[in-house]
């Protein structure tokens, strides 16, 4: 297989000039340029590409997706990942679909729109009940009032960390990397130094309360992460979840 930059563009839907772009940045490079100038993509180039878009779904900006395209061991085994975290997402949007079309329904009949049913398919991952029966009242109002007596700024900065590290996890989960890889623990120890900035619970490092056994909290709640689809979204599925609860154990094992 042998396209020009043109044909490229056209097949992908993108742009020559992107092309090109991802061409200076080193992210893809013509596999070979013509006497004539041109620039030509083989096989393997269309397969880069592929996930190069792929991720871009993923909201993963260039240097993101350079970094996750570096450390990839067997595109074949990436793309079976973001294949599963793409039907995540289909699944989601088809009950989020749903949602919607249950909500105009009732509208148009005048009925009754039950809220279970409206938001079914929508990102909840805080909820006050839960909270407190898995941690407890006291963890649930420390980090009530945490949250509270922050302004709207200091908010809206912890939101943008959490996306962040979200969005990492995503990306390393999507380029296959181990569980137990240097990249993948280092993002296992940021997400217990974030859940260590929440007060109220054992990963807490806030006030004076004892921290209580870290290690059972941290493998228990990367469970949770893979056992409800409600917290396995921050991290694009199952799939995505699974990696964060495997990179989570291997950290708890050896640096708690």
């Amino acid at each position: 297989m042998d396209l020009s930059i043109q044909q490229l563009a056209q097949q992908s839907g993108t742009t020559s000039r992107t092309l090109r772009h991802y061409g200076d940045i080193g992210l893809l490079p013509p596999s070979r340029i013509a006497s004539n100038g041109y620039r030509h993509y083989d096989q393997a180039a269309l397969v880069r590409l592929q996930r190069i878009l792929l991720l871009r779904e993923l909201g993963l900006g260039l240097p993101a997706i350079a970094s996750v395209l570096e450390h990839e061991t067997s595109p074949a085994a990436a793309l079976r990942t973001h294949v599963d975290l793409l039907r995540a997402e289909q699944a989601r949007l088809v009950r989020l679909i749903a949602s919607v079309e249950k909500t105009i329904a009732a509208q148009e009949k005048g009925e009754e729109i039950m809220a279970e049913k409206m938001f079914d398919g929508f990102d909840h991952t805080h909820y006050k009940e839960e909270v407190q029966q898995r941690w407890g009242k006291d963890a649930y109002a420390r980090s009530d009032s945490w949250w509270r007596g922050m302004d709207a700024a200091s908010q809206q900065t912890w939101k943008d960390r959490l996306a962040t590290l979200n969005s990492d996890w995503s990306a390393a989960a999507a380029s296959g990397m181990a569980a137990d890889s240097t990249a993948a623990q280092k993002l296992a120890r940021r997400h217990v130094e974030w859940l260590g900035s929440i007060p109220g619970t054992p990963a807490s490092t806030s006030g004076s309360t004892p921290r209580g056994n870290l290690k059972d909290y941290i493998l228990g709640l990367s469970e949770i992460y893979v056992a409800d689809e409600r917290f396995a979204a921050n991290y694009g599925g199952t799939a995505g979840a699974t990696f964060v609860r495997d990179a989570l154990a291997v950290y708890a094992e050896r640096e708690l």
